[in-house]
């Protein structure tokens, strides 16, 4: 039996050994691909590029090293397919082989796509700040922000369905983290441009914000966790504590307005 499944391990370590090398030429490719088209540079100015360059991650080489990665996998993949085994345990190889390309095709597909996404955000961001007054910057930001949150989440449901991992709970993450990433950003963007435009409401912009979160927080966990059972009166338990202290919250914070409108009228 050692001697009949020679030539197969043979075949599979050349494979492996080919697609080493291809791997290693494409990604070397690719890396110098990245920095002659510019990407790196304009990719290095956003704030995921300056992220990147903090941890000592270089665009160019990260790119190329998935790429590699990619290449090697197929070829293993290939190679695992050609070798003599017996059942079960040839099922569970080859299962695997089929597998592994998915897998790291859709951390791939994560990585790159997080790096267009933040790189696309802020494009847009640098188209839209001149349309828009100075005083209303936020109003640029809150947009860069919404579009960023959309965006994600379509390159994570993307990469997620590439390595199967589908489902009703899958979805229901990434309808609450898109809930609770837009509330944030919209929450934070609405105070603040009240609070610019009225003065008298910056003592109750801090509680505003945390109200809106607290709202856009408890949707956004309501969503994750429709699917478990049980969880809707928890939630609703949850909400109606939130609420009443939110307002106990308030009494305090109304009446230090009211005595301020009160020594103003004055």
């Amino acid at each position: 039996n050692v001697i009949a499944a020679i030539p197969s391990i043979i075949a599979a370590l050349i494979v492996i050994g080919i697609g080493y090398a291809v791997g290693g030429i494409t990604g070397k490719a690719v890396n110098k691909l990245v920095e002659i088209t510019g990407l790196e540079k304009a990719f290095d100015q956003t704030d995921a590029g300056k992220a990147f360059r903090k941890a000592g991650i270089d665009l160019s080489n990260f790119v190329g090293s998935l790429v590699k990665a990619y290449i090697i996998v197929i070829s293993i993949s290939i190679a695992l397919q050609l070798l003599q085994i017996g059942e079960p345990t040839l099922s569970y190889i080859l299962a695997i082989a089929d597998y592994l390309p998915r897998l790291v095709g859709g951390i791939l597909l994560l990585s790159l796509g997080l790096v267009l996404v933040e790189f696309l955000a802020t494009y847009v961001r640098q188209i839209l700040l001149p349309v828009f007054p100075e005083k209303h910057k936020e109003l640029v930001d809150m947009l860069r922000n919404l579009l960023l949150i959309g965006l994600v989440a379509i390159v994570l449901s993307i990469a997620l369905q590439m390595m199967l991992f589908t489902g009703e709970f899958v979805f229901s993450l990434i309808i609450g983290f898109v809930i609770i990433g837009v509330g944030i950003s919209l929450g934070d963007t609405i105070v603040t441009s009240i609070v610019e435009d009225h003065e008298e409401f910056k003592p109750v912009a801090g509680y505003a914000k945390f109200v809106l979160y607290s709202i856009f927080m408890l949707v956004g966990v309501a969503g994750i966790f429709s699917n478990f059972p049980g969880t809707e009166q928890v939630i609703a338990n949850l909400a109606w504590g939130l609420a009443i202290a939110m307002g106990i919250m308030l009494v305090p914070i109304m009446y230090k307005l009211s005595k301020k409108m009160v020594a103003e009228a004055k």
